[in-house]
């Protein structure tokens, strides 16, 4: 739940320690439907975690005022088909207004920092995750470590490029991809999507 102002820590060494309130509305209502969303994944309710940075990051920029209700979905697992499946169970919540947001990177390598000459790795994946989100192939992209060039460097983990799987499982049209945001910030692809 976001209805607390959440408090973290921030970690640029240039600013001195302090704190980014983000206090969004009440959202309890809508956080207990999601408990009884229909599927095989159990989803089970906090009230008492304020947002991950994942969360509250893209919100503070597209909402300033944090004058929304939101809820935070913990990612249950990495599994490309199981968010695939969970974000179908969501595209219903969309008719009525509700968006889901799966944030990440698309490119999220620590290692173009110290090996600058491996961004090529990373602009190849993101053409190539560009291309498969035009066609909105979603086999070829749950299949980003087996197909997906310089995936071992654009995605060392998984946690930074799988929640747009299960934003594209939500999706009506996973070909409605629109690049909203398309930069590069120290290496990596901060490209942000709108699907409808």
């Amino acid at each position: 739940m976001a209805r607390d102002p959440l408090r973290r820590r921030r970690t640029a060494r240039v600013d001195p320690p302090g704190t980014l309130p983000y206090a969004t509305p009440d959202a309890t209502d809508l956080a207990r439907r999601l408990t009884g969303l229909p599927g095989q994944t159990e989803v089970h309710q906090f009230n008492d975690r304020g947002l991950d940075h994942g969360a509250f990051i893209p919100l503070m920029a597209m909402y300033p005022a944090a004058d929304v209700p939101v809820v935070q979905l913990s990612m249950p697992t990495l599994d490309p088909t199981a968010l695939l499946t969970l974000g179908a169970r969501l595209r219903a919540l969309r008719d009525e207004g509700i968006l889901v947001i799966g944030s990440g990177f698309m490119t999220h390598s620590f290692a173009v920092f110290r090996q600058p000459e491996l961004v090529t790795h990373n602009r190849a994946f993101d053409e190539w995750a560009v291309d498969a989100l035009s066609r909105g192939d979603v086999d070829t992209l749950a299949d980003y470590r087996a197909k997906g060039p310089g995936a071992a460097v654009a995605h060392p983990t998984a946690e930074h490029f799988v929640p747009l799987l299960l934003t594209m499982g939500a999706a009506d049209d996973p070909a409605s991809a629109v690049s909203a945001i398309d930069r590069v910030v120290m290496g990596n692809s901060i490209r942000s999507l709108q699907l409808l």
